[in-house]
């Protein structure tokens, strides 16, 4: 088996009196996509900052590339790539110039950054914006240079905060392209979102965080299997509550959000044959996914 690139055990973390993480444990071994999956104010933030040494548990131990952090994280981060959640590029640089800059921060030569320089401009697909400066840039093309930066050292670990939170779908997917050919080279991220959708995508496994504490870990797929297993309708109109009712028996599990039922059953048509006749409805049949997953299991109303 080999050795894990980054190791919790038992973490706690608290500000101001607040727990933050709470008795957090997981694995990241090389080569994989693990991503930390929850809400806004979850923990994951939290939790990043403790794998790059920048927090200090309260107590736990964690391991990052073989060094226990944070009394050694200053050797690990040598070997890291971050992409922070909010882009910190300098915007009275230039893209290159931003890519030169950071090269110097780990001790590379002129050199050593001028020969990488045009393998991460074709990386980014910014080729054609080697000069402009960084005002000049969109959303989607200042994140993709915030992860070009993010492989100026060549790093064994990347560490991701949100890296497509604010951009549109065509942004956010080039960026997920980015992502999995990082992860074709070999490449180990720590992938933190609240996009089920990204996190479905890219991660191998993923550890789902609720108020600091883990909820649940594993594949995607096998959560998904193993907390839902069954279609999803979604069910629109009428009385929810009644509707409840008359498709109780022929459903594994019912919730009622709002004016919206939603219905996990093996066998859907069963259902729809339930629902014939019945005027005002709109139903909506789809496979279980990760937000099926997450709302299970945190449930449905908001939290502040």
């Amino acid at each position: 088996m080999s050795t894990a690139t980054i190791t919790f055990t038992g973490v706690r973390k608290s500000y101001g009196g607040k727990l933050v993480v709470n008795g957090l444990s997981f694995r990241v071994q090389p080569g994989e996509c693990f991503g930390l999956l929850g809400p806004n104010g979850a923990g994951k933030s939290t939790t990043a900052r403790m794998v790059l040494g920048m927090a200090q548990p309260d107590a736990g131990a964690i391991t990052v590339l073989g060094e226990p952090v944070p009394l050694r994280a200053r050797l690990a981060r040598a070997r890291i790539g971050v992409v922070p959640q909010f882009d910190n590029l300098e915007p009275g640089f230039t893209v290159r110039e931003n890519l030169q800059v950071f090269g110097r921060y780990f001790g590379m030569s002129a050199s050593e950054i001028e020969a990488v320089i045009p393998s991460l401009l074709e990386f980014s697909h910014l080729e054609n914006k080697a000069h402009a400066r960084v005002t000049e840039l969109s959303g989607g093309m200042k994140r993709r240079l915030t992860i070009a930066r993010a492989l100026i050292n060549d790093p064994q670990l990347l560490v991701m905060d949100e890296p497509s939170t604010g951009l549109d779908p065509h942004a956010r997917h080039l960026i997920w392209e980015r992502l999995r050919s990082l992860l074709a080279r070999g490449k180990t991220i720590l992938l933190t979102t609240h996009f089920m959708e990204e996190a479905e995508r890219l991660c191998d496994r993923l550890c789902v965080i609720d108020e600091g504490r883990s909820i649940a870990q594993g594949a995607p797929h096998a959560l998904i299997e193993e907390q839902i297993g069954s279609h999803v309708l979604e069910i629109y109109g009428g009385n929810s509550h009644e509707l409840r009712v008359l498709l109780g028996p022929y459903a594994q599990r019912t919730e009622v959000s709002g004016e919206s039922l939603f219905c996990y059953t093996a066998d859907p048509e069963q259902v729809r044959v339930q629902l014939q006749g019945r005027v005002g409805l709109r139903i909506l049949q789809r496979p279980a996914n990760l937000e099926d997953v997450f709302l299970r299991l945190t449930g449905r109303e908001m939290k502040d």
